[in-house]
This record gives C-alpha cells, structure tokens and sequence, in this order.
C-alpha cells in the first residue's frame, strides 16, 4: 500500500480549495473584498501595540480582550464568543463538534462551497435543499429537510454567497424555533443590511451560533479574524476542539484597533451601498445583460457569453470577475450561459468595470 492511500477516503474525494493568487490588475472585484485598505493612523496603533509585547513569549491562549470587546459591543453576556483565523476555520471547528460520519447536515444551495466540502470531509450526510427560481432559499423547505432527517446542523447565510439574497429575519426565527438541532447563521455580510441581525435570533434561542468575519466590511481579508457568537454553554463545550494560540497577538492587535473606530466602517459601507447601486445600474442597461441585485457588497450578472469568456474577455482589460457557474443553480443551461459575480470596489475600479463590461458587451452585439 502506498502512502497516499493511508488518507482518508473522505480527504482524498476533495479537491483542496485553492484561491487563485492575487495578481495586479486595474480593478479586482471577483473576490468580495473591502477595496479600502486601513488608514495609516489605525495600522500604526495596532503594530506599536504588537511591537510594545515580548515576541519571545506565547499569547494569551485565546485572545480574551478581543473576545471581551466583541462580547461588549454586541452586548453578550461572557463566553459567548470564539474568535478564530478567519471563518472559513471556524467552519472546520463546527464539523468537529456536531458532524462525523452519516450525520445529517443540511446546506441550502448554492452557499459557499466549503461548508459541504468540509461536511463531506467528515463523513457527513449532505443535505442539499435547493433555491427557488429566483436563487432565494425557502425557509419553509429549509425547515422540511431538517425535520425530516433530524439533522444536529442546518446552515444557512444571509445575504447569501455568491448569490448576494438574503432570508427573511421573521423566517430566521422560525428556523431557528423549528430546527431539531443547531442553526448556524453565517451573516459575513450582515454590515450591508438595516434591521435587526442574527443577534437577536441568537438572544432568543440558544440553539443558534452566528458567523461573522473581519474580512469583508472591516476590510481585514489579509489578517484573518473570523467571529463565532453563542450562547455560553455551547461556546464553552466547543472551546475544547479548539487548538491554543490560532489568533496571535498581531491580529487581536488589529482586530481591537478596527472596533475603536465603527464610525470609518459604517461610513466605507455607505460608500459601497451607493456605489452598487450605480454599478448593478450602469451595467444593467447595457444591452442583452441581466442583473440579479444584491444586498452585500457584490451581485450577479448573465450576458449572452459563456461566462469564462466573459471572464477572459474583462481580464485582458484588467478587470478580474469570478466565474460562478460551477454551481449547479447559476450554471449555463437550455442554452442561457451561466452567471459570474462582481465586487464593488472603489469608484475608480468601478468605473473601469463599467468601461470593461460596456466595450465587451459591445463587441458581443
């Protein structure tokens, strides 16, 4: 027997997730990014706080004054909070704790593809409950196909990657009421929306955890902090598949800078609500394009061109979009090419994706 065939089966099935490598480009909107970067003044109250701690020495174990700060801000009684490398780790810590092998999960689809991958990795039963025509998920078919197979995990997200929709928040606590087990609210994107959040369906049920990141309204995707937010009993019992020392003093520095200063983030936001607006617009009326608008900081466009030549063709202008139509809902089919999603960036790269979506599309008529 050879080596590589002491993996495990589950493992071998998978294909890694790779993320293509950053490349210069005028307008890099394909991966749901914040197009600002910190003001210099925050980054230098967070690196004189790293440089003012011994390196020799470990961190704390988890980093406690940045869970404290999150647990104050959302106003969380202590140990509701795990902050990890990013929430695509995070993903990981919840097949630890409720998914081994035939365990039922349910994931509405499409939703970003590493949850089933991860789910799959753990010998999980994958529970697929498709989106209706117009790419929302159903709460109602949701609930269904959790109650039916008595599933311990049902996930959902809103606004949903890659689709960019959102569920409503009277039908997240009906799940929540519903579901035999644990409902995981992913809301990455939950800065983008008014209203009440997941935080208040986590405050009247404790079967509830909610997903956040630092990665996309804070625009910290180069350090990585993801967010998971529970009721303490359920933290305290998953702290124990956690490993010490992931989340190193550097990135609670940063993390910790970033909260002293909410009124920077809701204000970039604004910036990017508007500049979506005009951009699913502009695009919109270009001839033969179709718009599916979203409430994050992206949204999906169709145009009578297959969409990795649409992707070709807006590259060699130097704007990167992201093909997704390897999900099976926003796939090519009876003849309609498939969908790609745009990120909103700064006005200036936005601009260049109007110009490069309006002289490729004019090349198609």
């Amino acid at each position: 027997m050879a080596p590589v065939d002491l993996v495990r089966p589950e493992i071998r099935a998978e294909r890694a997730y790779r993320v293509p490598t950053t490349i210069e480009a005028t307008a890099k909107v394909d991966q749901n990014e914040s197009p600002y970067d910190l003001p210099e003044a925050i980054k230098r109250q967070a690196l004189d706080a790293f440089a003012a701690a011994p390196w020799n020495r470990y961190p704390d174990d988890r980093p406690h004054r940045l869970v404290r700060a999150l647990e104050a801000k959302e106003g969380l009684p202590e140990g509701s909070v795990i902050v990890g490398r990013g929430s695509n780790e995070l993903s990981h810590t919840l097949a630890l704790c409720f998914l081994g092998p035939g365990t039922p999960v349910v994931l509405p689809s499409p939703m970003f593809a590493l949850y089933a991958s991860v789910a799959r990795m753990h010998g999980a039963d994958v529970i697929d409950v498709p989106a209706g025509p117009n790419l929302r998920h159903d709460a109602d078919a949701i609930l269904r196909a959790a109650q039916r197979a008595d599933a311990p995990l049902t996930i959902v997200t809103t606004p949903n990657n890659p689709t960019g929709q959102t569920i409503d928040h009277g039908d997240l606590l009906r799940l929540a009421a519903g579901v035999p087990g644990i409902l995981v609210i992913d809301e990455a994107y939950h800065e983008f929306l008014d209203g009440p959040t997941a935080t208040d369906v986590l405050r009247a049920h404790d079967n509830v955890l909610v997903l956040r990141t630092f990665s996309k309204a804070f625009g910290l995707a180069g350090v990585r902090l993801g967010v998971l937010l529970g009721h303490p009993e359920l933290i305290a019992e998953m702290e124990k598949s956690r490993l010490p020392f992931l989340v190193g003093r550097l990135g609670e520095e940063i993390g910790l800078a970033i909260l002293d200063h909410p009124g920077l983030v809701a204000e970039r936001v604004d910036v990017l609500k508007a500049e979506r607006a005009t951009l699913e617009a502009s695009i919109g009326a270009l001839e033969g394009v179709e718009i599916l608008p979203g409430a994050a900081n992206f949204f999906l466009v169709r145009t009578p061109l297959a969409p990795a030549e649409l992707q070709r063709r807006m590259a060699e202008r130097g704007v990167l979009i992201r093909d997704v139509s390897g999900y099976a809902a926003l796939s090519s089919r009876d003849g309609t090419p498939g969908w790609v999603r745009v990120s909103v960036g700064s006005p200036e790269e936005n601009e260049a994706t109007r110009r490069a979506f309006s002289e490729v599309m004019g090349e198609a008529s």
